[in-house]
């Protein structure tokens, strides 16, 4: 790992001095005032400049005035400005300000300096002041539009640890559950090719699909089922009855508000078995705060990684024993847990 020298212009006149001096015993012991440079982290030039100062006149000629443009001058953006441009991009987003774009890109942040100071700078030049004020590029974390952030505070602070509270006096399971589906021509991840040639994977019919249904608790327990039809009442009753099956504790079931899972016949269900299992439900359009997303997308990211499978019982195999080894790797199933959104839920 490299070390980063901090900016010579920002040193002390005694540090600049000591500086000199080491230049000057480098340069006598015979090493390069570019290799000097490097290890002071100065200029080349400013090397050259005590050098030749030094062998003309000797110390006492050494010029002791600041070279090279002062930190900070030759900015578009004053200090203030610089602020109330951070304070915009904390606390809102694109869409909020009027700018077009979903997230806080240098173009994006090129555009709000526009807006609010008619200043048209180039977006390399922005990328450095994003750089200088803290700002790094990140994957997005998807947030639903709509989503009410005070329903899912309530969730948070008080009905999910209500329910982890119950299923601790009652002896029960907490479980989150979801669907999710894979298709046989999902490609992961990206292939190599020579430039200027596409990189190509022979793909089957994209329609062949199969579609699954799980649920995992804290501790690394997994159950699952695949399925090739659509989700319905009548499939997921049977879900929950292998559910309650593979356990004797009853069963909190976290999920979301997907038509099958509030369908009457699934209710009536619940209330003919209200001893073994209860429905929990997640805040709406709040994926992110169901672990068993996590496992979805390591699902999709894997299961097609030794190669396309050709039809639709190769498919729902590789899933299955994706699952299935997953059965012998409790750590890793309660390490879904541990993404940032999921944490809250974490085994303590």
């Amino acid at each position: 790992m490299a070390i980063s020298l901090p900016d010579a212009r920002q040193l002390s006149d005694e540090v600049l001095e000591a500086l000199r001096l080491r230049a000057l015993r480098g340069c006598e012991m015979g090493l390069t005032e570019a290799d000097v440079a490097e290890l002071l982290g100065v200029a080349r030039e400013t090397v050259s400049r005590w050098w030749s100062a030094y062998q003309a006149d000797g110390v006492a000629a050494l010029p002791h005035e600041r070279s090279g443009r002062p930190v900070g001058s030759g900015r578009v953006l004053n200090d203030a400005q610089a602020a109330h441009l951070q304070a915009l991009i904390d606390a809102h987003s694109p869409e909020d300000l009027g700018v077009a774009a979903p997230l806080w890109g240098r173009r994006a942040v090129r555009d709000l300096i526009a807006k609010e100071y008619g200043l048209d700078l180039p977006v390399r030049t922005v990328g450095a002041y994003l750089k200088r004020w803290g700002y790094t590029a990140k994957r997005p974390r998807r947030h639903a539009r709509g989503q009410d952030e005070e329903e899912v505070r309530q969730w948070l602070e008080e009905t999910y640890p209500a329910v982890e509270r119950r299923a601790a006096e009652e002896d029960g399971e907490v479980y989150w559950c979801d669907e999710m589906g894979v298709a046989a021509d999902h490609c992961p991840g990206y292939g190599y090719a020579r430039a200027g040639q596409r990189a190509t994977a022979e793909v089957p019919d994209s329609h062949i699909r199969v579609n699954m249904v799980s649920a995992i608790t804290n501790a690394g327990s997994l159950r699952f089922m695949t399925y090739t039809e659509s989700m319905t009442a009548a499939l997921f009753i049977v879900f929950l009855g292998r559910l309650l099956r593979s356990t004797s504790k009853k069963v909190f079931l976290v999920l979301d508000h997907l038509r099958a899972h509030d369908a009457a016949a699934v209710q009536a269900w619940v209330d003919a078995h209200a001893d073994r299992i209860e429905l929990v439900w997640l805040p709406k359009r709040s994926p992110e705060l169901n672990a068993d997303e996590y496992l979805n997308n390591d699902v999709k990211g894997n299961v097609n990684a030794a190669g396309l499978p050709h039809d639709r019982p190769e498919l729902r195999s590789r899933i299955q024993s994706f699952m299935r080894r997953l059965y012998h790797l409790p750590e890793h199933v309660a390490s879904y847990f541990q993404h940032p959104c999921a944490q809250y839920a974490a085994a303590h």
